[in-house]
């Protein structure tokens, strides 16, 4: 166990532009997907779904991304346009995790929302165990009507993030932390 609560407490991401190849294989995402849905799922409603962007599609993927900032910002330029046709070829593999609600169940939207973000740390704990880095990203195609729609995505779906994957181009090196003693107090009544 003291390996594991090591692992937990050294974890660090990447960020998705310091990611190369390779990235998992089809069986290491599957395992990567598998350790997504064992988060807390109170009514066992599945409130979250994983979409694959890999390989080729990540470059046309690319092109649904510029057409949408394009769209968002007036004031754009080429060279903006071009980093947002790259922006999922940072990494080897993207995976979107979306949160789907189920409305008018007992159990409460938040605590459905909080499934997915669950099931997105999940998924980077389990693709650093396996020797690669991730990162869990919003940024904002996380919020684009646009980017939802290319996506497939319902009326009571949103975007959790987008789990990016791949190697480390350098080890990852420390951050500053939160301190216990300033986030941690005993309530006493």
């Amino acid at each position: 166990m003291t390996e594991i609560i090591d692992f937990l407490t050294q974890r660090r991401s990447v960020t998705a532009k310091n990611m190369t190849e390779p990235g998992p294989s089809d069986e290491q995402l599957q395992q990567i997907l598998a350790a997504g849905i064992r988060v807390p799922d109170h009514g066992r409603l599945g409130p979250w779904q994983f979409i694959v962007i890999k390989g080729d599609a990540r470059a046309k993927f690319g092109d649904v991304l510029a057409d949408a900032f394009e769209k968002a910002n007036d004031d754009t330029f080429d060279e903006l346009l071009e980093i947002e046709r790259e922006r999922f070829q940072r990494a080897p593999l993207v995976v979107a995790v979306t949160s789907r609600v189920v409305k008018e169940h007992k159990i409460p939207e938040w605590e459905q929302q909080l499934s997915s973000g669950a099931a997105c740390m999940n998924m980077l704990n389990a693709a650093h165990a396996m020797g690669f880095t991730a990162q869990w990203l919003t940024e904002w195609p996380a919020y684009n009507e646009d980017v939802a729609a290319a996506l497939g995505l319902g009326e009571n779906e949103r975007i959790a993030g987008f789990v990016y994957v791949g190697s480390p181009v350098e080890p990852p090196t420390e951050r500053k932390r939160a301190v216990l003693e300033d986030i941690v107090r005993d309530w006493t009544g």
